[in-house]
């Protein structure tokens, strides 16, 4: 018995993060699928099998919520990467100022995302947003940044990189600086440049970096939706409206089995097209 215990110990620590785990995410999860095939209230529920997912894919606006959704996760999955690398490279340097710089970039993702979209709500106002009023200065006649339906989805997107490029650039800055120095000295004695060393050193070799980037910015933009709600609720139109922004405005006219079959088709979406990309990516990292 007590040699069962000791072989055992170590994982009853496990046991409280294993409850919450299961409490928090096992469950509800569960629960969102079997509530998926119902017609249900906070008091009552009707099992309907598919006719939930059935009237969720009949919704008008779908069309466009997926492919706004694809959109706005390559967008800003992309030049959270690009930017991502290239202040990660300007911050490993030998700047005097960027532990400053560190925490100035950084501090955009500390700040309420609702707070961030409504901020630049008034900022990009067309006549009297600070930043048309600013482009007016040197003679450029600024858009209507939310009310255009050419602008609307990617000033959004913008917002978003301003907002997450923040955690890219520290996950850059870890793995530029996990670079051993052998390859910069070896660099250096071949007389190689400041472009050698990022070309053929430091963006190879932050691979694991940008891998990380990647999968985190293209499942978080998959998942965006309080930034799309506190700037445009969708608008205008369904010129902005991602997927989450759709299952809530079921949630908000009461239809929740129909708003739960959405939530279990996102969650679907998102391993469908996060996972391989994931596994396509690690396979690169290690056959490099």
């Amino acid at each position: 018995m007590n040699r069962i215990f000791r072989q055992t110990y170590s994982y009853w620590f496990l046991l409280p993060a294993a409850i919450i785990y299961t409490v928090m995410f096992l469950l509800p999860t569960a629960m969102s699928f079997f509530f998926s095939f119902t017609r249900w209230t906070l008091t009552d529920w009707e099992f309907i099998g598919l006719d939930n997912f059935i009237m969720f894919f009949q919704e008008q606006s779908l069309r466009i919520g997926f492919q706004n959704t694809l959109i706005y996760a390559v967008v800003t999955c992309g030049f959270k990467v690009v930017i991502g690398l290239v202040l990660g490279v300007l911050l490993t340097s030998k700047l005097r100022t960027r532990n400053y710089l560190r925490s100035v970039i950084f501090f955009p993702t500390l700040i309420s995302t609702i707070a961030v979209g409504i901020a630049f709500s008034v900022m990009m106002h067309p006549t009297e947003g600070i930043i048309n009023a600013a482009l007016g200065w040197i003679g450029i006649s600024g858009p209507d940044w939310l009310g255009d339906t050419r602008f609307a989805l990617l000033s959004i997107a913008m917002v978003d990189v301003w907002k997450g490029v923040g955690v890219a650039t520290v996950i850059y800055i870890a793995g530029i600086l996990a670079i051993p120095t052998e390859y910069y000295e070896a660099l250096q004695i071949d007389g190689g440049g400041l472009w050698h060393r990022f070309w053929n050193i430091i963006v190879p070799l932050s691979r694991p970096a940008t891998n990380s980037v990647i999968i985190l910015s293209f499942i978080g933009g998959l998942r965006s939706f309080d930034l799309v709600w506190a700037m445009t609720q969708g608008g205008p139109g369904f010129t902005t409206d991602v997927i989450a922004s759709i299952i809530y405005k079921q949630y908000q006219g009461g239809f929740y089995g129909l708003a739960t079959a959405g939530n279990v088709i996102l969650f679907i979406i998102v391993t469908v097209l996060a996972f391989p990309l994931y596994r396509y990516l690690n396979k690169r990292e290690v056959d490099l």
